[in-house]
């Protein structure tokens, strides 16, 4: 029973905030259901006085006391296989002529077998330019000081609780590898502040991952390992960032960093927490070829999903966003990004559209990008389409207020400013019998009840109550929620009604396959899936190909229980979906399955790709929806069926 698979469970409860099954956090976590009654009495011995999550019939619950268990220190695993790793990578980092092995398994109380199965874990966490040389009995590290360093973040991003990357989780991680971290919170907030006082803005969501290469920094450098020299030229920007760093490393870590290091921090942050084009910052100037590869990424994609990213104001800031990227890449100074899981499950379309633009740019530019790194580039897609998706959920109503003085005008100067995000009032009725048939708004606010019809005549077209929201003259809070929760319901309903009517065309009689080996791995699945379409004619080998280097890319597990495999390029005959059910959840990148939907789309049916895509994966973000069609659809037929039920239920 491991502290990192307790704090991963206690992460999907607070995701869920709702009643989860045992069984369902079992596949999830890949354990049995009676593991997971263990860790939720060890997570609740955390808490004195109190539960961090709650059991009922239902399942279990994560209470409010969820958040602040996470914080709580954990207890020392003595000799488990982590912590001995953590001090043999310790111990070679430290020895210059390296470690006799036996007298390493003898101080850790190992056999030297056990020992030298680490030195495998060890190696498979180094990079290309560290490798771990043998000579007998001692085994020493080899590689430039940045290499190590690189080693040591690493470590502490595996020490990182799943989707969380604050000052708090780093805290934890820095001391597990025995890193200074009495100083990381003040440190942060004083480097924000002197960023802000030289005029630049800060990514705060990658500024915890810097803070933790400065201390890694004063750390070395307070055991003598500085850096002599940095890559590059310093221009003034640089050297004025290198000296505020310094400043503040001396500060609060006591720590005196030399010219060095300083730059080569420097460069760190403005490669990872500056963002770019912020006024007085002094921005490098864009490499034009990085920024004709984006533009050609964007205009790529944006032909290929009919987005309106192509604009000239988004491709320079994305170009220098990129700019920074290919640095990153280079150095290998990856940037981390808590919000990854969120935006691929919440935005699969967007995130499939920086997907696209990150495998052009990773090909035109000979640099690897990486999920985190994609969804900043998602962020900037999101970004740009946020005004577009806004207005076309904009819904429309009409106020009915019988006219008294000034009372309609007033109600609905409320509306505006209540609920304006929300719907557009396009008119407003002030007679006491108005013509309710003839309302063709998508919603009706009415101070006054509707006639009811016992028997309509055959001409009426009468108006639907679920479009009629009775309000009050003087606008309350408890209308503006009353309002608010049917323009949800009705926006819901659409984006479904819209889903039905295209999944129902794209299901294919023979390409539905239940009982998935679970023991497969990604790539055969695809194959199989594939396999049943291509035995249609409505894809080819090259297709099913062009969805495993998609999936290569970037994890198509957009959901705790749903991938969606897919290609880039949408060259099937027709629209079509292969659906796999497994019993028991199949590994799929950093996630575990249960569906495996493999989409082949056809440039004719573009515009369906972000109705099927979107709506498909939201069915299966709500975990009770899931496990339904997980239970019952036992074949096509009934798959469909109950696909049809969550739908309209």
């Amino acid at each position: 029973m491991t502290r990192r698979r307790q704090d991963r469970m206690l992460g999907l409860l607070l995701r869920r905030g709702e009643w989860t099954t045992a069984a369902t956090l079992a596949d999830q976590l890949g354990v049995t259901p009676r593991s997971v009654r263990s860790y939720v009495t060890a997570i609740n011995a955390r808490i004195p006085g109190g539960d961090a999550i709650e059991s009922g019939p239902a399942g279990y619950r994560a209470t409010p006391a969820a958040a602040a268990a996470l914080s709580v220190d954990a207890e020392p695993e003595s000799g488990s296989p982590r912590e001995r790793l953590h001090a043999i990578v310790r111990a070679l980092l430290d020895a210059d002529a390296g470690i006799d092995v036996y007298e390493m398994a003898d101080r850790l109380h190992v056999s030297a077998a056990t020992l030298e199965g680490d030195l495998g874990r060890i190696r498979a966490l180094l990079g290309a330019d560290l490798t771990l040389e043998r000579s007998g009995p001692r085994v020493r590290l080899a590689g430039t000081e940045l290499a190590q360093r690189r080693l040591v973040s690493r470590l502490a991003h595996d020490e990182m609780e799943e989707g969380a990357f604050d000052l708090e989780a780093l805290r934890r991680a820095a001391e597990a590898i025995a890193i200074p971290a009495r100083a990381l919170g003040a440190f942060k907030s004083d480097l924000v502040a002197r960023l802000g006082t030289l005029g630049f803005f800060v990514n705060e969501l990658a500024a915890a991952d810097v803070v933790l290469h400065i201390a890694i920094a004063a750390d070395r450098v307070a055991q003598g390992r500085a850096l002599e020299s940095a890559h590059g030229e310093p221009d003034e920007t640089r050297e004025r960032i290198a000296e505020a760093v310094g400043e503040l490393t001396l500060t609060h870590f006591g720590v005196r960093l030399g010219r060095g290091d300083r730059l080569h921090l420097a460069a760190l942050v403005l490669t990872r927490i500056v963002v770019p084009g912020a006024q007085g910052a002094g921005a490098a100037p864009l490499d034009p070829a990085i920024g004709d590869a984006v533009r050609r990424a964007v205009e790529r994609a944006a032909a290929d999903y009919l987005v309106d990213i192509a604009e000239p104001d988004f491709v320079q800031r994305l170009s220098l966003h990129v700019q920074n990227l290919v640095f990153r890449a280079r150095e290998q100074a990856w940037s981390r990004n808590p919000l990854t899981r969120t935006l691929k499950s919440a935005y699969p379309m967007v995130f499939d559209v920086a997907v696209s633009i990150a495998g052009d740019l990773s090909d035109a530019l000979g640099v690897p990008i990486r999920d985190d790194e994609i969804a900043y580039i998602a962020m900037h897609v999101g970004g740009r389409l946020e005004r577009s998706r806004r207005s076309e959920s904009t819904l429309t109503a009409t106020i009915v207020c019988p006219g008294y003085y000034e009372l309609h005008e007033l109600l609905r100067s409320s509306v505006d400013r209540s609920l304006g995000r929300a719907i557009e009032v396009t008119g407003v009725e002030t007679r006491v019998d108005p013509d309710w048939d003839a309302i063709d708004t998508d919603l009706v606010l009415t101070t006054i009840e509707p006639p009811l019809r016992p028997e309509p005549r055959a001409s009426d077209r009468p108006i639907s109550p679920d479009r009629i929201v009775r309000i009050q003259p003087f606008l309350t809070e408890a209308d503006v929620e009353r309002v608010a929760a049917a323009a949800a319901r009705l926006r819901r309903a659409r984006r479904l009604s819209r889903l039905r009517g295209e999944l129902e065309r794209y299901f294919v009689p023979g390409a539905f396959v239940r009982g998935l080996d679970g023991s497969r791995g990604e790539e055969d699945v695809i194959r199989l899936l594939g396999g049943l379409l291509a035995s249609q004619g409505i894809i080819d080998g090259d297709y099913v190909e062009s969805a495993i280097e998609r999936e290569r890319l970037s994890s198509t597990a957009f959901t705790e229980t749903l991938a969606v495999p897919h290609a880039l390029r949408m060259t099937a005959a027709r629209t079509a979906i292969a659906v796999g059910i497994a019993d028991q959840p199949i590994a799929w990148g950093d996630a575990r399955v249960s569906v495996v939907a493999l989409v082949a789309f056809s440039e004719s049916d573009r515009p369906a790709f972000q109705t099927v895509f979107e709506q498909f994966v939201e069915v299966f973000g709500e975990p009770e929806s899931a496990q339904r069609l997980i239970r019952r659809g036992t074949d096509l037929s009934a798959f469909l069926d109950e696909l049809a039920a969550v739908i309209d239920g």
